[in-house]
């Protein structure tokens, strides 16, 4: 949710930079930032199942349903600070001369964003993506409380409440090696974005 409407968002502003999509998506991506989740996951159970019945606030075993509001609830957050990056790198890209070269030949405005200024403005974003990891390993154990959903970030608490030492090093450790997964994987993507890494 968050890659989707990150991406989607961040493009939608840099391509139409200056006009009033770009002042939309700065506006609610700084709003999505600036909102906390507990508070935004309320909002959400509000609205969704308690005025509109459209989704449970809980679930059972086995009711994907239940799932829609707590991803909303960690994906929009997530979501704006990809589209805020997004749209900074891919601004920066638009004013390089291989792009003013790329328009000068007359290729499509789609093909100049896609094949030529993506690409080089995903480093950042890439960078950007491993940290937030760790904010939505954090964000999880708010958003199961607010849910009531049995996850790690509960399981975590519930093991620090019962001071059941052996299961929150189990819980730091399943943590931390998620972690380094990640960010050892964003360097990989460092190396297949920009060959110069690679020849390093």
């Amino acid at each position: 949710i968050a890659l989707v409407l990150g991406f989607s968002a961040g493009i939608a502003a840099a391509v139409w930079r200056g006009r009033w999509i770009d002042s939309a998506v700065t506006l609610l991506a700084v709003g999505s930032i600036s909102v906390p989740s507990f508070w935004l996951g309320m909002l959400l159970i509000f609205f969704f199942s308690v005025q509109l019945g459209w989704l449970p606030s809980t679930s059972s075993r086995g009711d994907w349903r239940g799932l829609i509001l707590p991803a909303l609830t960690l994906g929009v957050a997530e979501a704006g600070v990809i589209a805020r990056i997004v749209r900074a790198s891919l601004t920066e890209q638009f004013g390089r001369l291989y792009i003013v070269l790329a328009r000068a030949k007359g290729l499509r405005e789609h093909i100049v964003v896609v094949r030529h200024a993506l690409p080089n403005a995903l480093i950042p974003v890439v960078t950007i993506l491993g940290l937030q990891v760790g904010f939505l390993l954090v964000g999880a154990i708010v958003v199961e409380t607010v849910f009531a959903r049995q996850g790690l970030g509960r399981l975590a608490v519930t093991a620090i409440n019962n001071r059941d030492y052996p299961l929150v090093q189990g819980v730091v450790l399943v943590t931390a090696t998620a972690y380094v997964l990640i960010n050892t994987l964003t360097d990989l993507a460092y190396a297949w974005l920009d060959p110069r890494i690679r020849l390093r």
